[in-house]
């Protein structure tokens, strides 16, 4: 386990409070990263359906998932043996039949099946199947949607958490150092690539600790592709006169640290370095911003503030809650930074400042991720923000 016993049980607690306060008997979490937080379990078995039970009349979660993964369930979690169940391996991908009949069984035999029962509706791991075979099976209970209602509990991070995101940090800032050293001309992104996650997953010399995947992959476009906010490395070389952007994830015990910076080959065009001087001055005001009792949207007026001073355009978001993250995402999808979101900043929320510039042929990245602190704000890394030039 990665935190005490203690820990666990205090946002237990702080989970059957919110369950009692929005009228939940029963709340079934499929989101591997609330699955996570509530149990410690950690596997890459979130393919196959799987969940966490919480039960008001129960004192420790239920896991539920395929049986072969629950060996995982018992070296990961401090759960005792009789609260780890796992379904028999004839009902993976064997339609008719479903894990979720199983589960379903479950439910009839602790007297749920009249009970209210939350279920996180819109996590990516939540199918239409898996709800329709709840609603065949138990037509008498009562399904209500208790998406987020775990990651708003997580909104704040205890002092074990923030710990972890600082070693994350150290990972996310060698991997970007290897970026920089390692992208050259006529180099392949792919090349590149691996050897940013060598140094994600093994550390380096300099930092005596090993990373995990990222819940997110490496970003990492040059040219016209990093006018895309979402591309990753291929086997295109890296030209001359060409800017490449870099978005990494540290990750340590699945908390992560996110990290965005651009590089350019040769001498750049002064409309990219103009905008690039521009974009950090808007986050540094965003940083001045971040403090507790200021709102989302106060960090987002400070941040376009500045570019709408300078008449440059951003329609996207410029920040989102971050920490522990599964695939296909590392955002905690609580807060976010942008106008008219009222969200208010307390000590030991964090999130990453994304101030992504996506152009029509051209595009640049500056991020941070951050820390709200008793009187403002921490970087998690210290790292230049100027653009690169090699």
């Amino acid at each position: 386990m990665n935190f005490t016993t203690q820990e666990y049980n205090a946002r237990l607690t702080n989970v059957k409070s919110k369950m009692s306060e929005k009228g939940l008997d029963v709340l079934i979490l499929s989101d591997p990263s609330n699955m996570n937080y509530l149990t410690g379990y950690d596997g890459w078995s979130f393919y196959v359906p799987q969940v966490v039970i919480i039960s008001l009349d129960k004192d420790q979660p239920i896991w539920f998932g395929r049986k072969q993964d629950s060996n995982g369930a018992r070296i990961t979690t401090f759960l005792k043996n009789e609260n780890i169940l796992g379904y028999p391996e004839k009902l993976i991908q064997s339609p008719p039949s479903h894990p979720f009949d199983y589960l379903s069984i479950f439910i009839k035999e602790n007297k749920w099946e009249n009970k209210n029962i939350g279920v996180e509706m819109d996590s990516y791991y939540y199918t239409a199947e898996c709800h329709n075979r709840l609603l065949n099976h138990c037509p008498n209970a009562n399904f209500k949607n208790g998406y987020l209602l775990v990651n708003w509990i997580r909104y704040i991070k205890s002092d074990s958490e923030i710990a972890y995101m600082k070693e994350a940090a150290k990972l996310v800032q060698a991997g970007m150092r290897t970026a920089y050293n390692e992208i050259k001309p006529d180099i392949k992104q792919s090349f590149v690539a691996g050897k940013i996650q060598q140094t994600l997953l093994g550390g380096n010399e300099d930092i005596q600790i090993g990373g995990e995947y990222s819940g997110l992959n490496i970003i990492l476009a040059s040219g016209e592709s990093a006018s895309a906010s979402h591309l990753t490395p291929t086997d295109k070389k890296l030209k001359q006169d060409e800017g490449t952007i870099i978005e990494l994830g540290g990750v340590k015990n699945r908390y992560h640290c996110a990290l965005s910076r651009t590089v350019y080959i040769g001498k750049p065009d002064p409309k990219i370095t103009d905008t690039l001087k521009i974009t950090n001055e808007g986050v540094e005001k965003a940083i001045e911003a971040t403090k507790p009792g200021n709102s989302c949207h106060d960090v987002a007026v400070a941040f376009w503030k500045v570019l709408e001073k300078y008449g440059v355009e951003k329609e996207s978001r410029c920040g989102y809650s971050i920490g522990i993250g599964y695939p296909p995402d590392w955002g905690e999808h609580t807060l976010s930074i942008r106008k008219n979101e009222m969200t208010i900043l307390r000590p030991n929320v964090t999130y990453h400042l994304m101030a992504g510039m996506w152009m029509d042929t051209w595009g640049l990245e500056i991020s941070e991720s951050i820390r709200v602190t008793e009187s403002g704000a921490e970087l998690f890394c210290n790292f230049p923000r100027e653009l690169h030039l090699i």
